[in-house]
Parts: structure tokens; C-alpha cells; sequence
């Protein structure tokens, strides 16, 4: 994925699309927008920094897991299987950028009323006591490529968060075509990586 920084208006459309997609539990947030203030008025200046799992090549979370529930697919998406994830949060511990959180019991919106018709449809599919974070929209990846759609190209395939940018300012695609889109703004645009001294190469890159 690549964000241009100088297109994102901060307007948290990402975090808000991402936690309707994936019916994520109250206080879960897996695409997160940062804010900074510097200076002082009137020159003051706000820095914004959409942030989510970089989905990183050499990622951390993947070598530390004991399980083997956190695992990095040909595709390059890390992804988490909830059914062998043993909650030994070594992964969050692992990971330099705070991605992941840790999914304990189920906390309904109404408690002491069970679950609202909402959370009934979207919390099954987690299990009580493991990590969490994002996944790209794996399923939409996955179930767009059956169909034979391209991510990044056609909506029905390309992850949610991209999809609902208004300012457009979120790209996604394949990193190892050199023709791709991405490929092409990282290359033209001399896309950077979040704490890239950390040597897990990030999947993100962001422009400035």
C-alpha cells in the first residue's frame, strides 16, 4: 500500500470504514490516524499519519509467533490464524509499530443485554483470548482474485480503507511488478517506509 501524505486530510474515513468492514470490538482500531501539532499560533502546523500493519517482509511477528498462527503468505500479507493464535501476546510485544491488539472477551456494545444484531453477524469469527490486527481485507483480496479482478485495480478486490479515501490518497497493488501503480509512485515519488531502521521492510510506503 501507498499513502500520499500530501493528498490525506485527516479525516479518519479509514479507521471508520475499516471498523465497519470488519465489525472490529469496542476501543479496536486496526487503521489508526495520527495527529501532531507543532509550532506556535498563527504558524502552527498539523502533521497527519494514517498508520496500520505494514505487512512487513521480514516482519517480527512472524519469526516470534510459537504457534505458528501468524504467517506470511506468498502475497505478502501477514496474516493471523485465529484458530491456532494461543494469546501469548509475543506478537504484540515483537512488533515495532503497535499494529496488532489483543482481543480478551467478548465486550457487546449493551451490557447485560447480549449482542446487538450487528455484533452477532461480525463477532463469531473471533476467538476470545487472541491477537488482531489488519489483514489487508484478505477476504476481499481473495474472493475478488477467484473472480478474476485485479486488487488494487477493481474496488471488489482492493481494501476497504482505499476504497472509501475521499482525498484519494491511498493506492494499492502489487509491490513486486515494477509496472504496477504503486511501484510506480514509490519509484517516482521516492516513496519512504515508517522506521525503516527497524529492518523488517514495510509493505507501506507513504509519500510526502
Amino acid at each position: 500500500m501507498v499513502i500520499d501524505l500530501a493528498r490525506c486530510v485527516g479525516c479518519t474515513g479509514c479507521t471508520v470504514t475499516c471498523k465497519v468492514e470488519h465489525c472490529l470490538p469496542p476501543g479496536m482500531l486496526w487503521a489508526r490516524v495520527l495527529f501532531k501539532e507543532s509550532g506556535e499560533y498563527p504558524a502552527v502546523h498539523r502533521t497527519v499519519l494514517p498508520v496500520l500493519c505494514n505487512h512487513c517482509r521480514d516482519a517480527a511477528c512472524v519469526r516470534v509467533c510459537p504457534s505458528g498462527a501468524t504467517r506470511k503468505r506468498e502475497d505478502g500479507l501477514v496474516t493471523i490464524d485465529y484458530s491456532q493464535c494461543i494469546g501469548c501476546r509475543y506478537c504484540m510485544m515483537a512488533c515495532p509499530y503497535g499494529a496488532r491488539s489483543f482481543y480478551d472477551r467478548e465486550n457487546p456494545q449493551s451490557p447485560g443485554y447480549g449482542l446487538t444484531p450487528y455484533e452477532a453477524i461480525g463477532y463469531p469469527k473471533y476467538q476470545p483470548g487472541t491477537a488482531m490486527k489488519c489483514d489487508f481485507c484478505r477476504e476481499r483480496i481473495d474472493e475478488g482474485i477467484r473472480q478474476g479482478l485485479k486488487p488494487g485495480v477493481d474496488r471488489e478486490a482492493t481494501p476497504a480503507c482505499a476504497n472509501s479515501c475521499i482525498g484519494l490518497a491511498r493506492f494499492f497493488g502489487d509491490l513486486d511488478d515494477p509496472e504496477s501503480e504503486v511501484s510506480r509512485l514509490i519509484r517516482t515519488r521516492q516513496g519512504w517506509q515508517l522506521h525503516a531502521e527497524f529492518g523488517t521492510d514495510p509493505g507501506v510506503f507513504y509519500l510526502r
